[in-house]
Parts: C-alpha cells; structure tokens; sequence
C-alpha cells in the first residue's frame, strides 16, 4: 500500500514526526508498504526543499513560500497536498487533526468528494487540543485557538479513521459522535534504537559531570507536565533521606521553566546536588539512561496530561531505567506498579518522594524493575506490533470510504 504522512511541522526540533509518526512509518515500510513523510519545515526553514531517506521511508520537507504574505499558509498547505496525490498515496495519514495537517486533511476530503482523489483519509491524535487542552496554554491567538477548535472537531468527525495515542482520546473522539469501529487505539511505541551505553560508557559520563557513584535521578522532561514548586518539593524530601543523591535534568522548557527550576532548586540550596544538560542530542540520551539509578517522571493530573502519551516515557523504559511516575493517563497504562515501575498518588510529593528514595536505597529492586520494564515495552510496545494497528486503520478506512460525508 502507498501511504502519505502529512505532519503540522518538520522532524525537527517538535518531537511528533519524529518520535511517533517516523518510527511508524519505518516499521510499515518493513511490512512491505511504501511510505512516504511530507512535512512544512517552517520550525526549522534550513530543511525546505529538501528530501532524505530513512531506512527506507522518503522524507519530503515541502519548499516554503520564499516570502510571507496572506496567501502563506494557504501556500503551504496547497504544497502538501499536492505532494500528497502526487505520490498516488492510497491512504493519507494526517498527523494531528490541527494547523497544516488538518487543513490538508480537510483539502484531501473535499479533493475526493470532487472525485480529483480517490484515496483515505485517516487523522491521528495525539494531543488533545481543544477545551481544556493545548489551546488553553499554548500562545495562540484568539483567531487560532477557534480555528483549531473547529479543525479538531471536523478533522476527527469527517476522517474515515481516526488513530489516537492515548485511551483518554480514544473516549473524547467518541464521545463527538466517531462510531468505535473508526477509532483506532495506537499508542507510542519503541523501536530498535541505537546501541544502548555501555557502563564503561556510564562511568566516563559520570566522571566528566563529576558525579561519581552518587546515587543518580534523572528529570528528562519538557517541564510543562507538572508544577515546578512541587517537583522540587519531591526533590527536597528525597535529599532528605538520601542527602547523597544527585540529579540529573535532561531537557528544555517550551517557556523558560528550567530556568525557573533551577532558582529553586538553588534556593533551597540544592544547586550544588544538580547537573543540568539542557536539550541534548538524540544518540546522546542512551549514555544519560545508563548513568541514572532512577527516572522521575512527574504529571499533574490535568486533561492535557490524561491524553498525551509520552515518548519520553516508553524511551525510559525500553532503555530499562526504573521509573516513578504520578499515576495519570497512560503512565498508569504503560507501567505496572511494581513490576515495571512505581506510580505514586498525583499531587503527593511525599508519596512521589518515598518511591524514588525507595529505589534509590534497594539497587536490587531498581534492576529487576528496569529489566521487567524493558521486556514489557518491547514486547507489547514495539513499533513493528503496533504498525498492525495502522494498517488495520488503513484497512478500514479504505474499505469504508464515502465519496462524501
């Protein structure tokens, strides 16, 4: 089967296409499908016009509009879909039902209903962005935020599937009127990766950062799934009992937040005990896994967090690091509670504290849960079992199709 990916952005530095849409993509074309990534760059402009192949996937970064004007967006959009049934995809699979992506689901149906394209349209969710979600914190304007209200609810409504990352979504897409039949459960996955560090690698890690054989935490995160203040209240029980321990916080904030954590942590004068990374390259995140003795994976219960489902997270895992996480949403799907990690009561830093210092004291059970956690994702999570998911979506969709809706 010939199937187009349209994303909203480029690979880079957003982590959709990259974490959910590409290793997808890859483990379809080892199950014999052609599949091709078109994608607008406008996040990163250096990589317009340009095309790659990634084991064996086509990525095309669409050009841009050589100048802005009213006309941009409609431009851009007019680009990706052209590529789109251009390539003679049999399903286009547009990657978050907003912005490019949603326009251009929303071209390709009305294209078909014309009888100009004959194929599917299948949008995946993997945010929710209406009500109570990303629309609410992001920097939008009003304009936008209506916008992509509406393109939500159409794209997820009109689509002939719809795939969503998350349990919580699958709910709210039913709950719009989408028959189940349609909605197609298909969480983050783990691939093959790279070649995991080995501990001479860890070692040298610690040497460099000068942290020893200090019990190690590792915070990798983009801040904005939990409130910083309770966070390092966690952290400042967690020095209490383990006054050794170090951290390690491997990440940026959408906003600044790592800098605000930081003048926290060094108000309480923990700044000495913190090694902060920043954003670090991709082929560097193993060594920074085998150095950690446990990840902190902290979530506010709110309805964005109830519906992410965190590459992050499966990347923890599958590199087998022990893991304590807040239950909520799909950490509390992907982690069973002692087994595979610990989960702690949401907004209970004392109850968060106890599971790190926990795994902190007891290096025995830190590795039997890190190895259980690793054997789980990548048998029930890896990305060549999930592509089965979307090529029964695919199916589905192409088998259903109405030349209107």
């Amino acid at each position: 089967m010939r199937i187009a990916f349209v994303g909203p952005f480029g690979l880079r530095p957003k982590g959709t296409m990259s974490a959910r849409a590409l290793p997808l993509a890859r483990a379809l074309h080892r199950r014999g499908h052609e599949v091709s990534l078109f994608l607008p760059p406008w996040d990163y402009p250096a990589d317009a016009g340009r095309t790659d192949e990634i084991n064996g996937v086509r990525v095309v970064h669409v050009p841009l509009p050589t100048a802005p004007s009213p006309f941009w967006h409609m431009e851009i959009t007019r680009r990706l879909v052209r590529a789109a049934v251009s390539d003679q995809a049999e399903v286009a699979h547009c990657f978050k039902p907003k912005a490019y992506a949603g326009l251009a689901a929303w071209a390709l149906w009305h294209l078909r209903r014309a009888g100009l394209w004959r194929g599917a349209v299948v949008v995946d969710s993997d945010d929710w962005e209406g009500a109570g979600g990303w629309n609410e914190t992001g920097d939008y304007s009003p304009l936008q935020r209506r916008l992509f209200a509406w393109q939500e609810s159409w794209g997820l409504r009109h689509a002939d599937a719809v795939t969503v990352a998350s349990a919580a979504l699958q709910t709210i897409v039913w709950s719009l009127g989408v028959p189940p039949a349609r909605v197609h459960y298909l969480p983050n996955g783990a691939g093959p990766g790279g070649p995991a560090a080995s501990p001479s690698d860890a070692l040298a890690f610690r040497q460099r950062h000068s942290l020893g054989d200090s019990p190690l935490m590792l915070l990798y995160t983009r801040f904005f799934e939990f409130s910083l203040q309770r966070v390092v209240e966690t952290l400042n029980q967690v020095w209490q009992a383990v006054p050794e321990a170090r951290l390690l916080i491997v990440g940026e904030g959408l906003k600044g937040e790592e800098r605000a954590m930081l003048r926290l942590l060094e108000e309480r004068g923990h700044d000495v005990q913190t090694v902060y990374l920043g954003w670090v390259q991709p082929d560097q995140l193993p060594v920074c896994f085998a150095a950690a003795d446990v990840a902190l994976h902290p979530y506010d219960d709110t309805l964005i967090n109830r519906t992410k489902c965190s590459a992050k997270l499966v990347d923890l895992l599958a590199a087998g690091v022990p893991v304590v996480a807040d239950s909520v949403g799909q950490n509390a799907i992907y982690i069973q509670h002692m087994r595979t990690g610990l989960l702690a009561r949401p907004a209970d830093p004392t109850a968060f504290a106890a599971a790190v210092v926990s795994l902190l004291k007891d290096k025995e059970l830190g590795q039997r849960i890190g190895r259980a956690a690793r054997e789980e994702v990548h048998s029930r999570y890896h990305w060549d079992h999930l592509a089965s998911i979307a090529e029964r979506a695919y199916a589905s969709a192409t088998a259903s199709r109405p030349s209107s809706r």
